[in-house]
């Protein structure tokens, strides 16, 4: 499994920006994707999931949209309204079907190297 995240940057407040992740080395089409972020000495957050197909997303941050490509083998999330605690490195992760926990727990078995977001005040 291999998982590229890519589109972060500095960005001032009230921004946007499109995170992708390119996924190679699996079916990306069987699985169920997720994004987390991690801020300096905080816990790994849920930000987004979504399932095969696209049938259901999971978005419990407001200020984001999660989307999948299955023909490019590539996971969006558009953030908007960024704001200073938003900083973080943000990455995605997969998970087969059979992986029983909730798309937004912390124990994906795949992850990405991340990508820093900065959103400047």
């Amino acid at each position: 499994v291999r998982l590229i995240e890519s589109g972060g940057g500095s960005v001032q407040t009230g921004g946007s920006l499109r995170l992708s992740c390119v996924a190679s080395e699996f079916p990306f089409r069987t699985y169920f994707m997720s994004w987390f972020r991690q801020a300096p000495g905080k816990e790994r957050e849920g930000l987004a999931a979504i399932t095969v197909n696209g049938r259901q997303k999971f978005e419990p941050w407001d200020r984001c949209t999660i989307s999948r490509n299955d023909g490019e083998n590539t996971l969006y999330l558009h953030m908007r309204d960024l704001r200073p605690d938003d900083t973080a490195v943000y990455y995605c992760a997969a998970s087969p079907p059979s992986w029983c926990s909730r798309l937004l727990d912390a124990d994906r078995p795949y992850w990405g190297q991340g990508t820093q977001v900065t959103v400047l005040e």
